[in-house]
């Protein structure tokens, strides 16, 4: 298993829209393995390819307090929505930002699994909210295309400075 490089706000690979899976192979279980371990070394509850730059229908997340119930979910599709949910949302791309989102608070949705079986599930509340946001990923949006362009820009500013003062900060062999 290896460490995958987690792509940050605003890297334009990360608008990169996902393409679906074809197969379920040694290659697609071997980056789900890596996946899991870069979110749970992040430490995050979610992540998607598209978020370790390979724009495959791939995501991994795990919302338990121990970290024992993994979850992958290979080419999701969302049947049903229902309700509303909002709360902060944070994103491993978007480090140390954390703003409110509304999402649906139930949903319905079919995907593969690792092994390549077919599988449905029922999610409500953080489940729900965490497969919406990972799946918004594959589409190639970030939870702030849902902030106000205003909140957006300044998001931005922030995190580039935050970006240019870590290089900066930086001993000269290791600038970034």
């Amino acid at each position: 298993m290896a460490l995958l490089e987690i792509l940050e706000y605003p890297n334009p690979r990360l608008r990169i829209k996902a393409e679906p899976v074809d197969a379920v192979d040694d290659a697609v279980r071997q980056l789900v393995a890596d996946m899991f371990e870069t979110m749970y070394d992040a430490p995050g509850i979610g992540l998607a390819a598209t978020q370790v730059d390979v724009h495959r229908r791939i995501l991994v997340l795990d919302v338990s307090e121990e970290q024992n119930a993994p979850m992958c979910l290979i080419n999701p599709e969302i049947l049903e929505k229902d309700g509303n949910a909002f709360g902060d949302e944070g994103c491993l791309s978007v480090p140390g930002i954390y703003e409110g989102v509304e999402r649906a608070d139930f949903i319905r949705a079919t995907a593969l699994n690792e092994q390549g079986e077919s599988v449905e599930i029922e999610a409500t509340g953080l489940l729900s909210v965490c497969i919406q946001h990972e799946m918004d990923h594959l589409e190639g949006k970030l939870f702030v295309d849902y902030l106000s362009e205003l909140k957006r820009l300044r998001l931005k500013k922030k995190i580039t400075k935050a970006q240019k003062q870590a290089r900066t900060d930086a001993p000269a062999g290791q600038r970034i």
